[in-house]
């Protein structure tokens, strides 16, 4: 993509100041890969200094993270996800089209060794594929004061491959955690997208995050603003609302603010109207377009 297609830092920080003035207060830099934009420090902290931002995440593959880490924390980064589909070398890398698994581990140590809190490991569980993994994944926040959620798998995959039938569900996952490690399961925050559940004699946590079989669509409340400008206010609905003509038309804060509310008021039902009108789902859109 043309650089002049992407937005500015400060085209960025404007769009966050004027969504903290109606509530925003969390973050999250995703992708793609976030750590593949050049400099990207100076945003962390651009978006540090905006009134009423509370929290700063990251989502990121691991793979840059080592050598960023320190300047990250430094910048202002509170808490980072990796994303970790398998612990086996060959599958990762099958997975990620070459990916090297050492690399996302160095990136989890590298997040413990910084103070990064909270840390967090993404999975998506794929029934055939990667199912044999969950309690090899969920031993990973035994032993470490770390989360770790599995995903329910979403159609959002760049090969058109998902199907209902390779769907593992967040309960059959939690069943399975159960034969192994006792759990118990804590209240659920609002607006969260995952259930968490913490060890009793671990030290970290589990989570579920239940896209497909049981949406969370009535209290989400979040946001996307994608790299060119284009805000998404559902994962599940194809439609878009670009900002960027209003970010280099001469828009005011209050226009910028007025298509923002209108974006919004106009958001879909989500995933549980579309399961109910033709009980599966169709393919959206690659999930590495929009972040996580």
């Amino acid at each position: 993509m043309p650089s002049d297609e992407i937005l500015t830092y400060e085209e960025m920080r404007r769009v966050i100041s004027i969504c903290a003035t109606m509530g925003v207060e969390k973050i999250r830099l995703s992708g793609g890969e976030p750590l593949m934009r050049r400099d990207l420090n100076r945003l962390v902290r651009m978006l540090g200094e905006v009134p009423g931002i509370s929290f700063i995440g990251m989502t990121t593959n691991g793979h840059l993270f080592p050598q960023q880490a320190t300047a990250l924390k430094q910048a202002g980064v509170d808490g980072v996800t990796i994303s970790l589909q398998s612990l086996k070398p060959e599958r990762y890398s099958e997975i990620t089209g070459g990916g090297k698994l050492e690399k996302v581990m160095a990136g989890i140590k590298a997040a413990e060794e910084n103070g990064f809190k909270p840390i967090k490991i993404n999975s998506v569980i794929v029934r055939g594929f990667n199912d044999d993994e969950i309690l090899d994944l969920a031993s990973v926040a035994f032993n470490k004061d770390i989360t770790v959620r599995f995903i329910e798998f979403m159609p959002f995959d760049g090969q058109h491959n998902w199907r209902m039938d390779k769907v593992v569900s967040g309960n059959e996952v939690i069943e399975r955690i159960r034969k192994r490690y006792k759990i118990l399961s804590l209240p659920r925050e609002p607006s969260s997208t995952a259930r968490i559940y913490k060890f009793v004699h671990g030290r970290g946590e589990v989570g579920i995050i239940t896209s497909v079989t049981e949406p969370f669509c009535s209290d989400c409340d979040r946001i996307r603003l994608s790299a060119d400008g284009k805000m998404f206010t559902c994962l599940f609905d194809k439609s878009t609302y670009d900002l960027k003509p209003l970010l280099r038309g001469g828009a005011s804060d209050e226009e910028l603010s007025k298509s923002i509310r209108d974006a919004v008021s106009r958001k879909g039902p989500g995933v549980q109207e579309l399961l109910k009108q033709c009980n599966t789902l169709e393919h959206v859109r690659p999930m590495h377009t929009i972040g996580g």
